[in-house]
């Protein structure tokens, strides 16, 4: 299949170095600091799925170079702040029988893409494996807590079809699988993350340790339970029927295998990136405010976090 993925840091780069090496003929659109890189090197891949080396296709820098293709598949997994632009810039490239897959953090990534890409075309991603940049092009995978699900978030897709991608990622070494419930394992996500992403930038460390810490386990705790009170005032269904339960799996299930993993908005700040904060516990105060809910906790989370992004930037 022809693939082309959209950022090649972290997450990017396992995609494209492991699509390749399963006979796919991806092309890889980044930043201009990777591309001469990567065009020479190839991209890598190391840690809990092995060490991989592969070469793309094709990589650029801009979406104007591949303004006469048309692709199978488009994997976006850039930072929520830029689906916007980004899905405006590849409209050209999204053909009858193209499928963008976004594979990225944080809430509204659908339905941002969407005022540009038509919503039978748009499949989204809760991928929960950890990676971490070594170098231009180069990635490794250092945990993983489930499977990647993908789904339609309205069912506009024939669940059939999503099997055969999900099958295709698995036979890359990735494993994946269909959902017809994925905006559940969307928020499910959103929830893990603006307990851990956060707190774990805050604090500068890793997720198991966030866990052992009481007055931290306590502020996670907190911030699970307003997110539920959100979620029940705007009557989503979760698989979790309340926060307490939610929390049972969080500490018992989903922290364990990502002990030693640490945040990727603390990896972001590090580098003097911005963060995704407003993806996340940004967006459960947006949307809290609309519903009439109090979430205080969270408050306070973005506003720290962005404080350190603040800091970190002008350093």
């Amino acid at each position: 299949m022809k693939v082309l993925v959209i950022g090649l840091g972290a997450l990017g780069t396992v995609y494209s170095c492991l699509l390749s090496l399963a006979g796919h003929e991806v092309t890889g659109l980044s930043r201009p600091a990777s591309i001469e890189k990567i065009k020479s090197d190839g991209v890598k891949v190391s840690g809990i799925w092995g060490e991989h080396k592969a070469k793309l296709f094709n990589a650029a820098s801009k979406v104007s170079e591949l303004k006469h293709q048309k692709f199978d598949i488009i994997i976006v997994t850039v930072k929520s702040f830029v689906t916007e632009e980004i899905a405006q810039e590849i409209v050209p490239l999204v053909g009858d029988n193209t499928y963008v897959f976004l594979f990225q953090n944080g809430y509204g990534n659908f339905e941002t893409a969407a005022k540009s890409i038509a919503e039978d075309k748009l499949v989204l991603g809760r991928v929960i494996f950890g990676a971490e940049t070594l170098a231009l092009g180069e990635s490794k995978v250092t945990v993983i807590a489930d499977d990647v699900m993908i789904g339609s978030p309205k069912n506009l897709i024939n669940p059939a079809l999503l099997e055969e991608f999900a099958e295709i990622f698995c036979k890359a070494l990735i494993p994946t699988k269909a959902s017809l419930e994925i905006m559940n394992y969307i928020w499910g996500k959103i929830i893990y993350n603006s307990a851990l992403n956060s707190l774990g930038a805050i604090f500068e460390v890793s997720y198991g340790e966030l866990a052992e810490e009481p007055v931290t386990q306590e502020l996670m705790n907190k911030i699970i339970k307003e997110i539920f009170d959100l979620l029940q005032a705007r009557k989503i269904a979760m698989f979790w029927p309340d926060a307490q339960t939610y929390l049972t799996n969080f500490y018992d299930y989903l922290i364990p295998p990502t002990y030693a993993h640490h945040s990727s908005m603390l990896q972001d700040i590090q580098s003097g990136r911005r963060t995704e904060i407003e993806a996340l516990n940004g967006a459960v105060v947006k949307l809290a405010h609309e519903a009439g809910v109090e979430v205080p906790v969270n408050e306070v989370i973005v506003a720290m976090v962005k404080a350190k992004e603040c800091f970190s930037l002008h350093s």
